[in-house]
């Protein structure tokens, strides 16, 4: 479909020039996504869902669609084994793919660990990481790697344990201690992580239990200018011509572990057309919530989260610009804060395009109606008015719950942790914070005593301009200010800090939460000195979101998914929230105004693209792959796209085949993906990955790994 097919009423939604060819192109595609389930390839389904439309949780596979669309079901063996090949690393995704713990995930997933383990001597995010033999594998400082082994849904229990009659407040606190009693039983008994997971807005929990890894080894990554080839101009765009990939490798006992679930590689990758399958851990969409809570993100929390990441951006090139070492320590962050920006702007052009907001009102006012006619459903008539009332509360404190936070210093995080850690344990599990359950603590440990390098110069530059920019939006009134500054300056405030913690240093820390309460409260470490004067703020802070906003959100929004699981049935995938997910789709190009986009890019591609721009930079080669232009095949696969439905949280996961084998590895979505957060469409929508092709072309020819290859072909 092109822009001259798109009826002239959804044409004049495409804004001015004067907001951006960027933003015309985004707007453009929301246009195209009323008439695009109308296209002969993109059928809706009988539950209203458009083409490939789904991120299904593994207790629910979309086994009907698939059948009817592709002739394919797959069997309950096929579904356990995916699952058990799946990895969740961080907020991101991997593969296992040898039978000896060896995990494949994207470059940038890994990029926190590798800038960790590098040093002014060795910059592995900047020149690679190559372990040619199991003994040079490091392990890494802080990593955590887990498999979902099993799943219950406990959904009766959570609901019969909370008194509909109390107040939404009470009801939440009913509901969070007996969740907390369920992930402790289980954890005691199976001694895996177990969480209870919320499920279509509070319609249905389920307990996941993972198996841990925290003996996590970097094996090998490429050279950051190879995985983020056209840096933040070619980010979120297609075509594109990056190798994002990394390889990590568990061990247990000191041994690579045994990994009898692993996705078999198969470099010759998919055609076009064909069906494949993604199973990864997205981070969170927002196509169930209510029009109001989207009205709420489009006019309050995500115009502040862009400023604040746009002055902390700001802030981090300021500091990258006193010298190459200071540069280096920062390179993971400014990835991290300039992709952010990019997607919430893409999101947020988005949620202010009437036509989107139109769709959405459409499909609630039919729920609405439906409810209305129901005398069943007639507690739940006036739950959207509800939740419209709590996000309207929200917004009265929208600055204190965005600013109210040391969060630019990652010592004054770890004293905040340590204070509460001690506070929280000496409450029955059931009462504490969920990050302070038995079930969370051993993953929170691992950070909290993590050996990983802290840079007080970097600390003390970030800590003063995030104070600053507190102080302005607050005011000296605002008690939180009033606590941390006492008339003084950001930058004496956050020197006076830095320099007098003693927070680096990991055994410090472990003494400290050792001793408990009595060992915090008399520590007259500042960082700890100022955790206890700010703590009582910022729990009166959490303790008011929790009963006046989230826990009206979670009563009414349950009343909301039990009226659409009414109406709709169970044919339908939950938001977002993290947890394990299958997509299904098709390796395809698309149309784009008035041309095509291929399916797939080639090292001839990139090639060309580097030529094109003289070599410069971000368009300049990185130094392995220049070296070994005449030893490549360049009509290698490098990049694909599909439209299988993703967000943010897929990076890093396995493309599959209906036979199971790995064949691409997710590493990002074109700009026209960036709605898929609230709204699925394939008419130019598309997953990008790494082809497996280009991954064993590289660790032949590029960077030599024989090992390596053997491990993942044999």
């Amino acid at each position: 479909m092109t822009f001259r097919s798109v009826p002239s009423s959804l044409r004049a939604l495409v804004p001015s020039p004067a907001r951006g060819a960027w933003a015309s192109r985004l707007s453009l595609l929301l246009a195209l996504i009323l008439t695009s389930c109308a296209r002969v390839s993109a059928p809706v389904s009988p539950a209203g869902r458009c083409g490939d439309e789904g991120m299904w949780t593994f207790d629910n596979p979309p086994l009907a669609d698939l059948k009817n669309r592709y002739g394919f079901e797959p069997s309950p063996q096929w579904l356990e084994h995916a699952r058990l090949s799946a990895v969740h690393v961080g907020g991101a995704s991997g593969a296992f793919v040898s039978s000896e713990g060896l995990v494949l995930t994207n470059h940038h997933v890994a990029l926190g660990s590798l800038q960790k383990l590098s040093t002014p001597q060795n910059d592995y995010v900047q020149n690679g990481f190559f372990a040619r033999e199991r003994s040079q594998e490091l392990r890494c400082h802080d990593t955590e790697l887990s498999v979902l082994v099993s799943m219950q849904d406990f959904t009766q229990r959570v609901s019969g344990a909370v008194d509909g009659k109390l107040p939404v407040a009470e009801q939440n606190r009913q509901r969070k201690a007996e969740i907390a009693r369920i992930e402790k039983e289980a954890t005691d008994q199976t001694r895996l992580h177990c969480t209870v997971v919320s499920l279509y807005g509070g319609g249905e929990y389920w307990l996941y239990n993972y198996k841990r890894y925290t003996d996590v080894r970097l094996v090998m990554a490429p050279e950051f200018q190879a995985a983020f080839y056209g840096g933040d101009p070619d980010n979120f765009t297609f075509p594109r011509f990056d190798l994002d990939f990394a390889f990590f490798r568990v061990y247990e006992n000191d041994q690579p572990a045994r990994t009898e679930h692993f996705f078999k590689f198969n470099p010759a990758g998919p055609k076009e057309n064909d069906l494949v399958f993604v199973v990864g851990h997205p981070g969170s969409t927002q196509r169930l919530r209510t029009v109001a809570q989207l009205e709420y993100e489009r006019d309050h929390r995500l115009p502040l989260t862009l400023q604040m990441s746009q002055a902390g951006r700001k802030a981090l090139y300021e500091y990258a610009a006193r010298g190459a070492e200071q540069a280096r320590q920062v390179k993971d962050r400014i990835f991290g804060v300039e992709n952010g920006i990019k997607a919430r702007t893409g999101y947020l052009e988005g949620l202010k395009e009437p036509a989107v907001f139109e769709r959405l009102r459409v499909a609630e006012a039919s729920l609405r109606d439906e409810v209305s006619r129901r005398g069943d459903l007639s507690d739940v008539a006036a739950s959207w008015d509800r939740i419209a009332a709590a996000v309207a509360e929200a917004a009265t404190r929208q600055k204190q719950s965005a600013y109210y936070s040391l969060s630019g210093s990652r010592l004054a995080d770890i004293a905040l942790t340590l204070l509460r850690r001690a506070d929280e344990l000496e409450k029955p599990n059931d009462k504490r914070y969920e990050e302070f359950r038995d079930s969370s603590l051993p993953s929170l440990d691992l950070r909290l005593f993590s050996k990983a390098p802290i840079y007080p110069e970097l600390e003390e530059h970030l800590l003063g301009a995030q104070l600053a920019r507190a102080r302005e939006a607050l005011g000296d009134a605002d008690p939180f200010i009033a606590a941390v500054f006492a008339g003084r300056e950001p930058k004496a405030v956050a020197h006076e800090l830095i320099s007098g913690t003693k927070l680096a240093d990991p055994e410090y820390r472990r003494t400290l939460a050792n001793g408990g309460r009595a060992a915090l409260a008399n520590c007259d470490d500042p960082l700890i000195v100022l955790a206890r004067k700010l703590d009582p703020l910022l729990r009166e802070q959490r303790e008011w979101h929790e009963s006046r906003i989230q826990s009206v959100e979670a009563a009414e929004g349950r009343k909301i998914a039990r009226a659409r699981f009414a109406v709709l049935g169970r044919n339908t995938y939950p938001d977002a929230t993290g947890t394990l997910r299958l997509a299904f789709g098709r390796v395809a190009g698309y149309e784009l105004n008035t041309t095509l986009v291929p399916w797939k890019t080639t090292f001839y591609d990139l090639f060309g693209r580097s030529a094109s721009f003289d070599n410069r930079a971000p368009f300049d080669l990185a130094p392995g792959i220049a070296a070994a232009r005449d030893k490549l095949d360049l009509a290698t696969p490098l990049d694909m796209v599909s439209t299988n439905d993703i967000i943010g949280g897929n990076s890093g996961s396995p493309v599959i085949t209906r036979d199971g084998q790995y064949v691409g590895l997710i590493f990002d979505g074109n700009i026209q993906s960036l709605v898929l957060d609230f709204a699925y469409t394939d008419t130019a929508a598309r997953a990008i990955s790494v082809h497996a092709a280009a991954i064993i072309e590289a660790l032949k020819k590029i960077y030599p790994m024989p090992k390596l290859v053997e491990e993942l072909t044999r």
